[in-house]
């Protein structure tokens, strides 16, 4: 259920395993790289990850030489790009991990393209998913309407061996597994209230080109405002600013770009009222962290599984949900692989969990310190709280510290795990060592790397 990134790449994986795979899309699959209405987050910037590039790698070889390819952009962080975190501007130091910046719709075109390919996938398009076959013991299939409008449309059946929801954030499978007297899974939330709206600009002149191809500011509890500009395939950037509730950012073209003063510093401001504007100003609200666990005990029915959003949805503000989804396939295709363990529906669900639980960490962890955070998870216990002293002195360092810097990013970039942080070096760093001093205003200029 769904042809996104999340359920393109399982239905790859599955296509290894299975005589058939049928892919049910709401929308109509666009020819080219354009958005469609079923992803509305989609006009929205989005990064991969190095965490994710690895994975997509290892699903589809090639897959990057193609991405470059199409001309999507190849960020270095940290020498590439203008990054303020925590009351500090980054070191420009020479890159650590790199970040892809190009556009969700060519992203998924590409992948959309190679998966499809596969003579054993076949596709649904313009249908909805409106129920599940089966009971509480077993998922036997799906009940399909065709998006004609008419809420009373001809419902049929499609039978299926195993089921994947991946649906995205707006999933309605607990209401479908309670329909068939199965258990909803347990959901943990922690929602910030953040809003954020974004806009397409090509710069004239100045700070957005040269060795500086992209600016982000990062928020946090004492500024709560953020925002930045990343390239497209295309050589515009996409400009997103961001904001909590009660103080969600404008569409309107002139509040919008009046908003860029709320951040830390005017470099955004500036390039704005000389930049042209490409599109209208679009919002976006539903930022809400959301894990559903569908690995705790309870009625759960074999042949249904839930992956990317539909498992486990991140805010956007972070960037995790393309990496988690083609981190979550690596797993899918692991767990079915595994000849050691039979892949029984719960040991296949925890896996894919598994894959998100260091975005989840990251994620729920700085939001839950956010002002007017709200959810069923946002008190944490007191190893949170020592991790959160640990991470904060992470934090202070890591913009200035070549050390802990590489360490912080390889784990923000889900390229490493959270125990790169207790390396003997960066531990000393962290622990006994003072901040590094870091530039009093934007860095202009990449760093020359150290004979």
């Amino acid at each position: 259920m769904g042809g996104s990134l999340a359920g393109l790449l399982a239905a790859h994986v599955l296509a290894g395993h299975a005589d058939r795979v049928t892919v049910v899309e709401r929308d109509r699959f666009p020819s080219g790289t354009k958005s469609r209405p079923g992803v509305p987050q989609g006009r929205h910037p989005h990064v991969l990850l190095q965490g994710g590039q690895v994975a997509l790698e290892s699903l589809l070889p090639g897959f990057l030489a193609e991405l470059a390819a199409a001309g999507a952009p190849r960020v270095g962080m940290p020498s590439d790009m203008v990054l303020w975190q925590t009351g500090r501007w980054y070191r420009r130091v020479p890159a650590t991990t790199h970040i892809y910046t190009g556009s969700r719709a060519q992203l998924e075109e590409l992948v959309r393209r190679r998966v499809l390919a596969d003579p054993v996938i076949s596709v649904v398009e313009g249908t909805d998913v409106v129920g599940l076959l089966g009971d509480a013991s077993r998922v036997r299939g799906v009940l399909l309407r065709e998006r004609s409008g008419d809420a009373r449309g001809e419902r049929r059946a499609l039978e299926a061996d195993l089921v994947v929801d991946a649906s995205g954030r707006g999933t309605k499978a607990s209401q479908w597994l309670m329909t068939i007297g199965a258990e909803a899974p347990h959901e943990e939330t922690i929602d910030t209230g953040l809003a954020y709206a974004s806009r397409v600009y090509r710069g004239r002149s100045g700070v957005l080109d040269g060795d500086t191809v992209a600016y982000y500011a990062y928020p946090d509890p004492d500024q709560v405002h953020a925002g930045g500009a990343l390239p497209l395939e295309d050589g515009s950037h996409l400009v997103i600013v961001s904001g909590l509730r009660g103080d969600e950012p404008p569409t309107d073209d002139e509040e919008f770009v009046t908003y860029t003063k709320r951040l830390p510093h005017p470099l955004l401001h500036r390039w704005l009222e000389e930049a042209e504007p490409l599109s209208p100003a679009f919002g976006y609200r539903q930022t809400a962290n959301v894990r559903r666990r569908y690995d705790l005990p309870g009625r759960r029915p074999a042949g249904f599984l839930a992956t990317g959003d539909a498992l486990c949805t991140f805010n956007p503000i972070y960037g995790q949900g393309m990496a988690v989804a083609a981190m979550s396939a690596v797993a899918l295709r692991d767990a079915l692989a595994d000849r050691r363990r039979t892949p029984t529906t719960r040991r296949v669900q925890r896996a894919l969990l598994a894959a998100s639980q260091q975005a989840w960490d990251i994620s729920a962890g700085a939001d839950r310190k956010m002002p007017g955070a709200v959810g069923t998870a946002v008190v944490g216990g007191s190893a949170d709280r020592v991790a959160d002293w640990y991470l904060r002195r992470v934090q202070e360092r890591a913009t200035g510290d070549p050390v802990v810097g590489r360490a912080f990013r390889s784990v923000l970039t889900l390229s490493a795990p959270v125990t790169s942080l207790f390396a003997p070096p960066v531990a000393r760093a962290v622990l006994f060592r003072p901040p590094v001093p870091t530039p009093a205003e934007p860095p202009a200029a990449p760093e020359e790397p150290a004979a």
